[in-house]
């Protein structure tokens, strides 16, 4: 097999193995706080929030070190060993227990429905052992310099030790070089943009879905809309991720234009979820809420909102990933980390609030970083639109 090829063949082995993955995972999240809040009527205590919050709170943490390890062990065997306790921490929910559950949440970063229960997250489970198995299949490269008949196992022994002295320096240098970015001008200013993308990150994928399972005057279908509006989200971010990737090839105006759009559109988002939701929806028991909202509860209402979720979402993540690959395509690998890190702890912090807010509170938290995250995100790309004036091919980005 060619070179090219077997890149060809690893990313499209890499983007199935991420499918089954992260369908799962995300599917498991998105009726997490639901099906625990169904579970706490029985022998079991526990909460999704509290849960998804311990993820994002050690994940937030390993992303400093993560390189680290990378640099290590290796790609390949990092990703599997990633996927087995994602995979965990989805197999918990077959049957779970309150130590059992929060410890798995650690490591990844029996009513009525039991046995539906138990089919369902049997089912996500093996997805996600299918999608950790496939890393096995990634073809490694071929190396550079193949070993002649005369060189002697002590030149070959010495080429180990170097290599792997090589990778304990760049696993330091990797983690110095995180640690520095954090406090650099750029990386602050964008970290308003990230902190916003965790905290709605949080909403869509855990919050939104168990309001919609809460409100009672949606009648029988509730439950079953949980599902429909993750399709939505989904919709929503492949429109958007596709669309924008496309256009920023070929984009005039820069990352604001879309920024700005997303979050236009998130805002409309959160006045609609303001006006068509109970306040008490996010904390509500597991009889749901019968609290009225500012209108009468509409379901099409709230899967258009999902749909807006997704689409805002996607317009943020996209020119985020595109202005970090800009400002530091020498050394992109720690700035991504820290994007991950802001990303991820702030998406813990909104987690354990989610337990405790009432809805119209997280919305006004969610609108306040919504509004300088935009501002701040403005005045990076303003400051790289003048690197482009001096000479650098914006549009290649």
């Amino acid at each position: 097999m060619s070179p090219e090829s077997k890149k060809l063949f690893n990313i499209i082995i890499l983007g199935i193995a991420f499918m089954f993955m992260f369908t799962a995972f995300q599917t498991c999240g998105n009726v997490a706080q639901t099906v625990i809040r169904s579970l706490n009527s029985t022998d079991f205590h526990g909460s999704g929030y509290t849960s998804m919050a311990i993820i994002y709170g050690v994940f937030s943490a390993s992303n400093l070190i993560t390189p680290s390890v990378v640099a290590i062990v290796g790609p390949q065997l990092s990703m599997f060993a990633s996927g087995l306790f994602y995979s965990m921490y989805i197999a918990v929910f077959i049957q779970p227990f309150p130590w059992s559950f929060y410890t798995a949440s650690v490591f990844i970063g029996i009513a009525a429905a039991e046995s539906d229960r138990r089919t369902v997250f049997i089912a996500l489970t093996v997805i996600s052992l299918v999608g950790t198995v496939l890393f096995f299949l990634i073809r490694k490269p071929d190396s550079e310099n193949v070993l002649g008949e005369d060189e002697s196992s002590d030149d070959q022994d010495l080429d180990v030790s170097e290599s792997t002295q090589n990778n304990v320096t760049k696993a330091i240098d990797a983690f110095k070089k995180s640690l520095k970015l954090c406090v650099t001008k750029e990386m602050l200013l964008l970290g308003i943009t990230t902190a916003y993308t965790g905290l709605e990150l949080t909403f869509f994928s855990g919050v939104y879905g168990t309001c919609i399972g809460a409100v009672n005057k949606f009648g029988a279908e509730e439950k079953s809309l949980i599902g429909l509006s993750g399709i939505f989200i989904g919709i929503g971010e492949i429109l958007g991720g596709s669309l924008f990737g496309l256009l920023s090839k070929n984009n005039r105006f820069g990352r604001n234009p879309v920024v700005l759009l997303g979050i236009l559109v998130h805002f409309v988002a959160f006045y609609l979820i303001f006006l068509n939701m109970p306040g008490d929806a996010p904390i509500a028991p597991i009889e749901g809420t019968d609290s009225s909202a500012y209108i009468k509860s509409s379901k099409e209402v709230a899967i258009f909102c999902s749909f807006l979720l997704g689409l805002g979402d996607s317009c943020f993540n996209t020119q985020l990933l595109s202005i970090l690959g800009f400002l530091y395509s020498e050394d992109s690998a720690p700035a991504f980390a820290v994007f991950k890190f802001v990303q991820s702890i702030c998406a813990a912090v909104a987690f354990f609030y989610s337990n405790y807010l009432l809805l119209h509170w997280q919305l006004l938290v969610m609108v306040i970083f919504g509004f300088f995250g935009t501002v701040s995100f403005f005045t990076v790309e303003w400051e790289a639109a003048a690197i482009v004036a001096r000479g650098s091919d914006y549009r290649s980005i």
